[in-house]
């Protein structure tokens, strides 16, 4: 019996020494154990966090060092010897990978006994890991005191071959590190894809992203495949708004999960794995030696062998019919047809709360070393949902709403506004921006128009957020939504200045479902939004479409819905021209101002750092 740990941690992001006080937490934590495990498994890029982008080069250590600040700290921790599995950028030959190591700690015989270096770089949605590192080329199975192992890195097992290179080459367990930003917030029962026997899924669907029920199916189908265990350890925490998301798994040569690690948290998690299952696994099925017999013949049609080489396909002359065929009757079997009543927007309410309220507590406590959030309280639903957010992760004594109207502003906003306060007992203050905006627009131009001293309003409550902020020693929490974004509908560096916003990537009638679950005023939920900048104005009369409408069309533009799609679904070809335009013409808005780039140090471009590093 093999006795293996997933050490499922929240990395520091770009403080290698304090990462390296957490592994040893961690080995000092299993040293107290009455059976301490025989190996410890940490995640990808552990040692520094995964998005460090331009700051690789500054963290990237080599294996040497690595192992020795290891040895250091399993020798402070009084952990027995064992074994330690765990991801980490590297500097070797005077290249950079994103490599993972396996090592043996203390002990007869000490020592690094493999390194892998990750060979498929992820370069599409939030990836951008081929400019920063370089490409492994090679998967190998290496010995150990135990038996025989392979290690992959993330992208890498998403390439059916490179499991099947480690089968071949002997490994009995494959350990997969992981950094796998969390997506996926629709309910459970709205996935589509396949899913494992009811029987198995009593706790996998409930509060779990979609990616992580992807991320099961690949290395079950990895173990059940090959005969193999798969041991999957996955970091936890938020990096810029990423949220890694946990969920580490053990899975036995049958494909059988042996244990599932919570999402989001940092744990450590055991399992026993009883090697003799390999053999009797490839026995019943012997999936591995067929390819390794068919290897061969497989692989001659990529091996250079030319057309005339290659095993041709043949099939017999034509031949007479019995007799002639006569016209079949109309069959009259069930059809069934792909619905067009699935729902892209539907959410599962509770883990987007639990997702959202740890986002807040990463980014704005732990990275940022807030405790207190401050939150302009308009009235409506969407700064009601981020100030009952804010209370769930800092606490109500550390949240302060502040009321800013103008003198036109709209009764109900006050009355809204003071409601949500009430209900969450959170601090409220209340400061006119009345004599500030008029004092301005009189200096600057009495006759500005409506949409001009909107604007003023706008910015001057991001000025009122900021200072108070500053006051309190705070952070200000945005508000805005992902439909406003996609359209363009606030006003620049004044709606989209806060530096953290747990709403941007929901899309407003989102929201509006999140409110309902969080237990937001139903005054709140249902009143027609408005921005309340210019009287009787509301957000779906100046958008001219409504949000439900909106988001729908929004969703389907954004995964690459053709118009003609979009419109079979019901939505007229003027709507989704109207918003497609407002769409396209707004990027300048989503964007922090364009900079002539004159050197090979333009920040942004070349001098990358990402925003928690």
């Amino acid at each position: 019996m093999l006795r293996v740990a997933i050490g499922q941690i929240r990395p520091s992001k770009g403080d290698y020494a304090e990462n390296l006080r957490r592994i040893g937490g961690v080995l000092a934590q299993v040293a107290a154990w009455e059976e301490p495990p025989a190996i410890i498994v940490f995640p990808e890029t552990v040692t520094t966090g995964y998005f460090v982008e331009g700051g690789t080069a500054d963290l990237a250590v080599t294996a040497g060092s690595l192992f020795r600040d290891l040895a250091a700290q399993h020798s402070l921790s009084g952990a027995p010897p064992l074994d330690l599995v765990l991801g980490f950028y590297e500097q070797i030959d005077h290249r950079l990978h994103n490599s993972a190591m396996y090592a043996s700690l203390g002990g007869g015989d000490p020592g690094v006994r493999h390194v892998h270096r990750k060979v498929f770089l992820p370069t599409y949605g939030v990836f951008d890991e081929e400019r920063f590192v370089e490409r492994g080329h090679d998967v190998r199975a290496f010995d150990t005191t135990w038996g025989r192992a392979a290690i992959l890195v993330c992208e890498d097992a998403w390439h059916s071959l490179m499991p099947t290179l480690a089968a071949l080459d002997r490994a009995q367990v494959v350990f997969v590190l992981g950094a796998a930003p969390a997506r996926g917030v629709a309910p459970a029962d709205a996935r589509k894809a396949a899913q494992p026997a009811p029987a198995e899924r009593a706790d996998v669907s409930a509060g779990r992203p979609g990616s992580v029920e992807r991320w099961e199916r690949l290395v079950r189908d990895i173990a059940d495949e090959h005969g193999v265990y798969v041991v999957l350890a996955q970091l936890v925490g938020f990096e810029g708004g990423k949220g890694f998301q946990g969920a580490s798994t053990i899975i036995g040569p049958r494909g059988d999960v042996l244990l599932r690690a919570p999402v989001f948290d940092e744990v450590v998690a055991v399992a026993e794995l009883d090697l003799s299952e390999v053999t009797r696994a490839r026995a019943d099925m012997p999936l591995l030696a067929d390819l390794e017999t068919e290897l061969p013949h497989l692989l001659r049609g990529l091996t250079g062998a030319s057309a005339e080489e290659r095993p041709r396909v043949t099939w017999g002359p034509e031949g007479p019919c019995p007799r002639s065929p006569r016209p079949a009757a109309a069959a009259s079997h069930p059809v069934v047809r792909s619905g067009h009543g699935d729902d892209p927007l539907a959410i599962d309410p509770a883990l987007l709360e639990r997702w959202l309220v740890e986002f807040l507590k990463d980014e704005v406590t732990r990275r940022r070393g807030f405790a207190t959030g401050v939150v302009g309280l308009s009235g409506g639903v969407d700064s009601a949902v981020t100030a009952f957010l804010a209370a769930r992760a800092f606490g109500a004594g550390n949240v302060i709403g502040v009321r800013l109207p103008y003198r036109t502003s709209r009764p109900d906003s006050l009355a809204h506004a003071q409601q949500v306060a009430d209900a969450l007992k959170i601090r409220l203050e209340t400061i006119d921006i009345s004599a500030a905006v008029d004092a301005y627009v009189g200096a600057a131009d009495p006759g500005a128009d409506g949409a001009r001293r909107g604007n003023v309003m706008a910015r001057m409550r991001m000025i009122a957020l900021f200072d108070l902020a500053a006051k309190h020693k705070a952070l200000p929490l945005g508000t805005g939504n992902k439909t406003e974004r996609l359209l363009g509908y606030f006003t620049w560096h004044a709606d989209d200045a806060p530096p953290v916003n747990p709403l941007g990537d929901l899309f407003k009638t989102q929201v509006l479902a999140l409110a309902r679950h969080l237990g937001v005023p139903e005054a709140i939920v249902n009143k027609p939004p408005t921005a309340d900048l210019i009287q009787g104005q509301t957000d779906e009369a100046d958008l001219g479409i409504p949000y439900a409408a909106a988001d729908q069309i929004l969703c389907r533009l954004l995964r690459g819905d053709p118009v003609s799609a979009i419109v079979r679904r019901g939505f007229t070809e003027a709507d989704v021209d109207l918003v497609r335009r407002r769409l396209d013409s707004t990027h300048w808005k989503r964007r922090l101002p364009t900079v002539a780039m004159v050197s090979q140090t333009a920040v942004g471009e070349f001098y990358l750092r990402p925003v928690d590093y």
